[in-house]
């Protein structure tokens, strides 16, 4: 165990013994830092904070802080994160709101400067926070998500697999799986091609894919009649149109 002289470790804390803390770092009474996690110089963990394997705390960073929510009446909740993340300078990180719930983090995310995820997210893997953007309270964010600089995220909003949320944007309805969202009052522009190929999306999934955008997107059909139409087709049965139409079908905030 590598720990500065500087840094202070509460009584009760439980850090592995292969983790390192830096100068003037702080880590809380019921915080668990896993093997080989990294609390750089100056950074906080605190609150019932459970952080897995080899996350990465950079300077200044705040996890684990108590939820901003109004109704936080006390309690022990808490903030769950997984392994190998990244929280860059001054990113924040609040616990959940009531007895007994967590925010969840899962593995593999990278959140850059100034990010912030509220109380009671749940994030999957392989999240993309692209620096000064937010997650309002209750967001749940599916996996290889990019959210750009920026951009924010209202409360109970979702966040589905390999969608991309453009910079600035202002998202306050579900981001469907596989799309491209962009502008101030976003749309849909394009599905996330790019991202998709770059994350091995064979030519038979791409093509289901450019078949529910332009279904849903381009054929000037509402909603209910996409989904008729999409259910109707060939392609209902394709995992890869099962996830789509599964998310369509559960929104309650609705879908761009």
């Amino acid at each position: 165990m590598s720990i500065h002289p500087t840094a202070i470790i509460e009584s009760g804390a439980q850090v592995d013994g292969s983790a390192e803390v830096g100068a003037y770092a702080f880590v809380g009474s019921e915080v668990t830092v896993g093997a080989n996690t990294v609390v750089h110089h100056h950074a906080t963990v605190e609150g019932y904070t459970l952080l897995g394997e080899e996350n990465e705390i950079f300077p200044y960073a705040c996890i684990g802080t108590k939820t901003q929510d109004l109704k936080f009446d006390g309690g022990k909740p808490g903030l769950k994160v997984g392994n190998q993340n990244t929280f860059r300078e001054f990113t924040s990180i609040h616990g959940g709101t009531k007895d007994g719930t967590f925010t969840e983090i899962g593995n593999h995310n990278v959140f850059l400067a100034y990010a912030h995820v509220a109380h009671d997210c749940i994030i999957g893997d392989y999240l993309i926070m692209s620096g000064q953007n937010a997650l309002a309270g209750h967001c749940i964010v599916g996996n290889h998500v990019i959210i750009s600089w920026g951009a924010a995220g209202h409360q109970f909003c979702r966040f589905g697999d390999y969608s991309f949320v453009g910079g600035m944007s202002k998202t306050v309805k579900d981001v469907p799986p596989y799309m491209l969202i962009d502008g101030r009052d976003p749309e849909v522009k394009f599905f996330n091609k790019v991202g998709l190929e770059r994350h091995g999306f064979t030519k038979e999934d791409l093509s289901i894919v450019k078949f529910l955008y332009k279904t849903f997107y381009r054929e000037g059909l509402n909603r209910k009649q996409a989904m008729e139409t999409a259910l109707a087709s060939d392609h209902a049965s394709h995992p890869r149109a099962k996830v789509f139409l599964d998310f369509m079908e559960s929104s309650d905030r609705g879908v761009y």
